[in-house]
Parts: structure tokens; sequence; C-alpha cells
């Protein structure tokens, strides 16, 4: 298997930590938490198991992507290949600038599962003393990074593949939620520093940038690969 889509998904992960503190660290503090003062060992297999289920949910969706992806190639390679890698890297750059503190151009994207995510917020919500479950039925909230992730797992054109991508993505995430979980309010703090946020939209623009860049040649790539030339 081609690790490249992963490890760029778990950088993206790693990238963005301002981005997911200031969004879900409050919820996982709340949802993996069910009672009160807990002790730090069943505090922190609650935060594992929400976050597990999180991961689970990405995965899932990225298996979903694949498949797209494959049945976009099956009907088309060549122009369903460069389609999407194109795709994705515009999504990267939107989440890049995002992040960066530029642009919230990248937050339209989270409308798309806001229906969705309306029949699934009260689900969450009865399913709080069940951290893994509760994790699992949050992993579908919208969310402009997840999508821009989804994008490029769509590019694997593999459900195996797609899902691999997620569960990276995934675990990039996982230290900072842990984290959150643990120390929401000194976390944040440090995250929101400006050139924290700046460093790490600079590094997913950087990936949308590079994405393009090899867009630009793509279609004469597949083109020659097709045509043995």
């Amino acid at each position: 298997m081609d690790l490249g889509i992963p490890i760029a998904l778990l950088l993206l992960g790693l990238a963005s930590g301002a981005h997911c503190v200031g969004m879900c660290g409050g919820i996982v503090t709340a949802f993996s938490t069910p009672q009160p003062l807990l002790p730090a060992r069943r505090l922190w297999r609650a935060q594992l198991a929400f976050n597990s289920g999180r991961v689970s949910s990405y995965a899932a969706a990225g298996a979903m992507a694949g498949l797209v992806g494959s049945g976009a190639y099956a009907i088309a390679a060549a122009p369903a290949q460069a389609f999407l890698h194109t795709l994705a890297s515009l999504m990267l750059v939107l989440v890049g600038l995002y992040l960066a503190g530029v642009s919230g151009a990248a937050t339209w994207l989270e409308r798309i599962g806001a229906p969705l995510w309306r029949r699934l917020q009260p689900l969450a919500v009865r399913l709080r003393a069940h951290s893994f479950a509760a994790g699992a039925v949050w992993g579908w909230l919208p969310c402009g990074l997840v999508y821009g992730a989804l994008a490029t797992a769509a590019v694997t054109g593999d459900p195996v593949r797609g899902a691999t991508a997620m569960f990276a993505f995934g675990l990039g995430t996982l230290p900072w939620l842990l984290a959150a979980g643990m120390a929401a309010t000194r976390l944040r703090a440090w995250l929101s520093q400006r050139a924290f946020r700046i460093g790490a939209g600079s590094l997913v623009l950087g990936f949308g940038v590079w994405g393009l860049a090899r867009a630009s040649g793509l279609p004469a790539a597949l083109g020659e690969a097709i045509l043995c030339l």
C-alpha cells in the first residue's frame, strides 16, 4: 500500500491541534466524563474510549470516500483521478488558510453535513454515559478539516486504503484531544497563540499547494501511462 496519503493525513491531524481543541475540546471533556471527579485512571479510560469511537467513525467515512473514488475511477480513470486530486488539494488550501486564521472560507464545508448532524446530535447526548458509542456518533460532527481529509482519502480509490488514510488522520488528532480532555483550558490557551496557528496553517497550505502543482501535470502523466508512452 502507498503510504503517502496516510502519512500526509497523519501530519494533517497533528497540525490541526488549534482547530480540534477549539471545536471539540469541551465536547470531549463533557462526553467522556459522565460522572464528575473521576479518578485519573478512569478518566483516561473514558477519554480513550470516546476518541476510539470518534476515530472509528473517521475510518468508516474514509472507507465510503474510497468507495466513491473507486466508482469514479471505474467510470473514467484518468479524468476522475485528476479531478479528485485537484479537489482534495483545493480543500487542503482552504483548510490551511482557515487554520492560519487568514480565511474562514473552509467553514462553508461544514454546512454539507449539518442536516445529518441535526439528527445525530440528540443520539450523541443520549449516549453520553457510553463513551465509545458517544464518540462514534460525535465523529460525524460537521467539520471542514475532516471533509478536507475525506477528499484526500477519496483519491486512494479504494475503501480499505480510504479507511486507513482516515484512521491515520484520526491518530494525528488523538494527542490533542486526549490532552484537551485532561487539561483543556491550559492547552487551548497555548494552541490559540498566533505563531502556532500560522505554522500549522502553513503546513497544511503547503500540502494543498504542492498537490495543485502536481495536479497541473497529472492529466498528461496519466495519459502517458495509459498509452504506454
